[in-house]
């Protein structure tokens, strides 16, 4: 069962992280603790796929422009919360290097997070709301059942919807816009 929900009622602590079992993932929201399993093989295939569709152009610089990092399951250190999205990028000029730390404490330019029936309503809510306070640029969501992407950018501290796309749709979408692929390659069947 993916089950996604708060399992510590006072306020949680990064020790609280630490303390998790190793095969959950723990977030940090809004003074709570969060666990959920690892992701279900579509949810997986369909993360693991985005990423080797953007990471060779944009982390490699192999058929595209280079110039970022892309990261599966990065710690987000954002303020007094911890957030684990399922892929996040960020544009080298803003981060030259890797940090010598286990987290990143410096927001993404682009995150996705992997719609989940047991993440789904912490995503499109509590950590939607996050990424626009940190100030991230790109937030997209992909389902994996539904076989849907919606990609929104951030203006002036809100999200504005610049794509929808479903099924097989070619995908060209700011920040990975100097790109093409179908949306298709995301999807286990």
């Amino acid at each position: 069962m993916n089950q996604h929900a708060p399992t510590v009622r006072h306020p949680a602590t990064y020790q609280d992280i630490l303390d998790a079992p190793e095969h959950m993932v723990a977030e940090l929201i809004g003074g709570a603790l969060h666990l959920h399993p690892r992701p279900a093989p579509r949810h997986a295939r369909s993360s693991s796929s985005l990423g080797m569709e953007v990471g060779p152009p944009f982390d490699r610089g192999r058929g595209g422009p280079g110039g970022w990092w892309i990261l599966d399951e990065p710690e987000l250190h954002l303020g007094p919360d911890v957030l684990v999205p399922d892929l996040a990028g960020w544009r080298r000029e803003r981060m030259p290097a890797l940090p010598e730390t286990a987290w990143f404490d410096l927001a993404p330019d682009w995150v996705c997070e992997v719609l989940s029936p047991g993440t789904r309503a912490v995503d499109l809510t509590d950590k939607r709301r996050l990424y626009a306070v940190a100030g991230v640029g790109h937030l997209w969501f992909v389902d994996p059942i539904a076989r849907t992407l919606e990609a929104f950018s951030l203006t002036a501290g809100a999200w504005t919807l610049v794509a929808a796309l479903r099924d097989a749709d070619d995908v060209s979408v700011a920040p990975f816009d100097a790109i093409t692929f179908a949306l298709s390659a995301l999807w286990a069947d």
